[in-house]
């Protein structure tokens, strides 16, 4: 086992990006109307975060299949440290609630690439 610290700068020694992000699992913990009660505010938690930086991407995932929705969501957060992620996830009024649970773990970006198309006339932009 490598300790996380020597594989990022082994990743950034041979160029990769070795941008250090968090990205927490979570799962329903109680009933669908608890989860249901608790998404207003959650949604504005996380339009909140997003606004000051630290979320970088949310959204809800699909079982095995692709074709059913699981109940399992993705939060990836931007932060200084794993214990500062935790505090967003903890946080959450989702999880505050105890609606939902979380697991968290630290995920490096090496590689990828984001396609962005800005309209200017047409204020718009495209993210693929």
């Amino acid at each position: 086992m490598v300790a996380w610290t020597e594989y990022k700068e082994g990743a950034k020694a041979r160029g990769a990006l070795a941008l250090e992000l968090y990205a927490a699992v979570s799962t329903p913990a109680k009933e669908p109307q608890d989860v249901k009660a608790a998404l207003p505010d959650h949604l504005a938690y996380q339009a909140e975060l997003e606004r000051a930086g630290a979320l970088a991407l949310a959204g809800p995932m699909s079982d095995e299949s692709g074709e059913n929705m699981q109940g399992l969501g993705l939060i990836i957060y931007r932060a200084e440290s794993l214990e500062a992620a935790h505090a967003l996830a903890e946080n959450d009024p989702m999880h505050k609630s105890g609606a939902r649970s979380f697991v968290l773990r630290r995920w490096m970006i090496n590689e990828g690439s984001l396609n962005l198309s800005v309209g200017l006339s047409t204020h718009t932009a495209t993210l693929s």
